[in-house]
Order: C-alpha cells, then sequence, then structure tokens
C-alpha cells in the first residue's frame, strides 16, 4: 500500500471511531438523562428522609386571605389537593431511588421518563403548594411592596415594581390549561418571570426550559380560583398581589443570594 493511501485510510478509520464514540456517549448520557433515576450531574444526596411525606400545616386560618381567596377555596385546595399529592407521593417513590429522598432531592433529580411521571407530577405538586402557602399571608399583613435589596433588584431588572407586575400578571394569565407563574432567581442572580405546566417548578434540573430558585409563585389550576373567580383568571391573579408575603419572599431572596 502506498503511504499516502495509507495515511489516507487511517485518517478515515480514526474520524470513524471517534464518530462512534462520540455518538455512544450521547447516546448513554440520553440513557441517563431518562432512566428514571438521577440527573447525571448530581450524585445521590447525602441526607436520607427517614418518615413519610406530611401535609403542612398552614400557619393562618384557611378564611384569614379572604376577601381575595375564600375560606371554602383553601380548605379544598389545602385539606384534599394538597394532601392527595402527599399520598401520592409517598405511593409512588416506594421501591425506587427516590425511597428516602427528601423532597428537594427528588425535585431536582426527577426526569421526564414514564418511570418518573408519577412522582414527577406528585413530588412537583407537594413542593409547589408547601411553597404557595408559605408566601401568603392575611391581607392586613400583606400586600404593598417589597422592600431592602429585593426591591432594588426588581427595579434593576424590570424597571419598576409596576413593571414586574405587569409582567407576572401576563405570564399567569397567559399559561395554557394548568401551571405555575414563577418570580426566580437565576444562575447569573438575576431575577427572571417564567411558567411551567403541570406541576413542573423551576427547581427541576432536567426538565425545566429555564432553571431558578423561585421566590414567589402563583397557582393558576383551576382548582385554586374557581369556586370564587370562575373563569375570570386575571381577576384572581390581580387579587393574588393582596396576600403576598413580601417578608417571607425577601427572606427567599436573600437566601437565594447569599445560600
Amino acid at each position: 500500500m502506498e503511504k499516502r493511501t495509507f495515511l489516507k485510510t487511517s485518517l478515515l478509520l480514526g474520524v470513524a471511531a471517534a464518530t462512534s464514540s462520540f455518538l455512544e456517549s450521547c447516546k448513554n448520557a440520553a440513557k441517563s438523562a431518562t432512566s428514571g433515576t438521577v440527573a447525571p450531574t448530581l450524585p445521590p444526596p447525602k441526607l436520607r428522609r427517614t418518615t413519610p411525606f406530611e401535609l403542612p400545616k398552614l400557619t393562618y386560618d384557611t378564611a384569614a386571605l379572604e376577601p381575595h381567596i375564600d375560606k371554602m377555596t383553601m380548605e379544598i385546595h389545602h385539606g384534599r389537593h394538597h394532601q392527595a399529592y402527599v399520598n401520592n407521593l409517598n405511593d409512588a417513590v416506594k421501591n425506587t431511588v427516590y425511597a428516602d429522598y427528601e423532597l428537594d432531592d427528588i425535585v431536582a433529580r426527577v426526569t421526564t421518563s414514564d418511570a418518573d411521571k408519577k412522582i414527577r407530577n406528585n413530588a412537583g405538586g407537594h413542593w409547589n403548594h408547601t411553597f404557595f402557602w408559605q408566601i401568603m399571608t392575611p391581607p392586613a399583613g400583606g400586600g404593598g411592596a417589597p422592600g431592602g435589596q429585593l426591591a432594588t433588584a426588581i427595579n434593576a431588572q424590570f424597571g419598576s415594581f409596576d413593571k414586574l407586575k405587569e409582567d407576572f400578571n401576563n405570564a399567569a394569565k397567559g399559561v395554557f390549561g394548568s401551571g405555575w407563574a414563577w418570580l426566580c432567581v437565576g444562575k447569573d442572580k438575576g431575577l427572571f418571570v417564567s411558567t411551567t405546566p403541570n406541576q413542573d417548578n423551576p427547581l427541576m434540573l432536567t426538565i425545566t426550559k429555564q432553571v431558578g430558585t423561585p421566590i414567589l409563585g402563583l397557582d393558576v389550576w383551576e382548582h385554586a380560583y374557581y369556586l370564587k373567580y370562575q373563569n375570570k383568571r386575571p381577576d384572581y391573579v390581580t387579587a393574588f398581589w393582596n396576600v403576598i408575603n413580601w417578608k417571607e419572599v425577601e427572606l427567599r431572596y436573600e437566601k437565594a443570594l447569599f445560600g
């Protein structure tokens, strides 16, 4: 074989081998990402859960958010819907890699695989609702506008608090079907508004389009507002601003910044 032919053949074989290796790596990465185990970039958590998930107690009465969110909605939303997510999650994680994971660890690692579907929906439902109850407070102590570093960050990112409200409201009203609207802190420590479908949230690393730490969120599933507002979701979205616990939101913002 001529030297030129030999070199050409060797080069082609080398390229073919490298391409094959690259494709195999991609295939394995794809399998890992959808295998229903853990996100490939995250090691198994060190903390292990030893008790079943439980429905968190509200820090206020179910009638305390009226007239903006009515008592019956709160009773059904918290006592039935959220309880169902808790019950279903405890059942779904049995005999899986998530069996003794804490909630945050499940949410971060859950995938789009069919094997993870029930866990994804119910872990998201449990996390989202636990968060939702905490960032609301009775209107006597809620509403208004944030202060401190969060207010400064909002003005820097959105231009004004009113512009944030406009962007958030449009996002919440624009969710097709069921889902959530969020105000989050991104990897760059900047603020952004986003939405997720169903019970997904911005902490789901292998699922969400924009990863971030939620500091404010609004449930726009119909069960969150239909008894009072029927099909008038915009009215519910507007009313939400009267029961926001800005002190809690500010604490979450600071924690997202500094840990």
